[in-house]
């Protein structure tokens, strides 16, 4: 099949649908397909490169600050969006939002009479605070950012998101269209519990004779990392363990800062950005992943860390109990309440045959989530839609 995956967010960019939708792409590509990415260029200018098998047309952009090496597409790109589209000629288009080049890929395909199928990764939740309104205007913001989205989505000729808990959100936004959960899916023979990560404990000095807490991804005001800080202290009081913050974004001064009045600076290890190279050994310095995101509409940080073989403490929010099943894997604590978060942790901690017993049962659930099991499901859809 010749595939057009078209996204505001790729690969570099660091986040869940650009991780995504570069895991489909090369895993297309890599079982045959020919496939296309059409995503923000790094530079200002139109740009056409080739990695990994996959054809991509960058379409000019501009960079955000809001996070490392993020990108954004400019208004007026709809004769560049219709051209490359008529130009690649597509048996089917992709898209993985409803933002600039989302939208544009969809009119432009409708024009030529092509199929679209959609995913959905968005939740106003995770751009709307950065507006920094007042309540009633953060809730009429949402309201507005949904009802685009709705209007976007039911063009589609099939919707897909990454859980149950993603389906019943979009039904709630007044999608009138059948949505199939399918997991972003987790590439297995790269996240694994035999690699080795004793080289990252070595770089960041983190001592060989205490657990390690681990939590990956962006430092941002939705992922709630100051609540597992405020949970430290509590913690150490137990056990003498290291918290490792693996990621960076625009709260790490703010967390930086909080670690010091709690007085916790020597149990903390900021890495900063982690290189994909390490992505997969990170995890392997860890006794427990701990993640306190409330707008998690799957989390890919957690499904890589079951993959690694870790436990995990979540909050009981949004779709973290479709991966956490409390009590088997690990444990889910109430939002907010940083003592249960802390209660959590060291009953895991404290008891290494129990550990042990939820390092096994991680996975175990991950393998329904193999990338390549993802990958069948959506080859199975092309082929449907383009039968169809």
């Amino acid at each position: 099949m010749k595939i057009l995956t078209a996204t505001d967010t790729y690969y570099p960019d660091v986040n869940g649908a650009a991780y995504f939708t570069y895991r489909l792409a090369t895993t297309l590509a890599k079982r045959g397909h020919n496939v296309f990415v059409m995503c923000p260029s790094r530079s200002s200018k139109n740009m056409v490169s080739n990695d990994k098998g996959v054809t991509i047309y960058g379409i000019r952009s501009i960079p955000i600050l809001l996070y490392r090496n993020f990108r954004i597409s400019p208004l007026f790109i709809s004769r560049t969006v219709r051209a490359a589209v008529k130009e690649i000629c597509p048996d089917i288009v992709h898209i993985q939002n409803h933002f600039l080049i989302g939208k544009e890929a969809l009119s432009a395909a409708k024009r030529l009479d092509i199929p679209v199928v959609g995913t959905n990764h968005f939740m106003p939740e995770n751009l709307v605070h950065y507006l920094h309104l007042p309540g009633i205007a953060d809730r009429w913001a949402q309201k507005l950012a949904w009802r685009q989205f709705v209007r976007i989505f039911e063009q589609l000729d099939f919707v897909t998101t990454p859980t149950r808990t993603a389906v019943a959100l979009l039904r709630n936004a007044g999608l009138n269209k059948d949505v199939m959960p399918i997991s972003c899916g987790i590439d297995l023979e790269r996240f694994k519990p035999t690699n080795d990560g004793s080289y990252l404990k070595r770089s960041f000095a983190i001592p060989i004779n205490k657990p390690v807490l681990l939590y990956v991804g962006r430092l941002e005001k939705e992922k709630r990392i100051d609540l597992i800080l405020r949970a430290l202290p509590d913690i150490l009081r137990v056990t003498n363990v290291r918290l490792v913050l693996a990621g960076t974004g625009t709260e790490k001064r703010k967390l930086e800062v909080l670690t010091d009045r709690l007085g916790i600076q020597k149990a903390v290890t900021f890495t900063g950005f982690v290189p994909d190279k390490d992505l997969q050994n990170i995890y392997r310095i860890a006794d427990l992943f701990v993640t306190a995101g409330i707008a998690e509409l799957q989390s890919i940080v957690t499904m890589e860390a079951m993959a690694s073989g870790l436990p995990v403490v979540a909050v009981n929010a949004m779709a973290l109990p479709e991966l956490v099943h409390d009590g088997e894997n690990g444990y889910l604590f109430s939002d907010g309440d940083s003592q249960m978060l802390a209660e959590k942790v060291i009953a895991i901690l404290s008891n290494q045959t129990m550990r042990a017993q939820m390092s096994k049962r991680s996975l175990e659930i991950i393998k329904d989530h193999d990338i390549n099991k993802i990958i069948e499901k959506y080859e199975s859809i092309y082929n449907e839609i383009i039968n169809r």
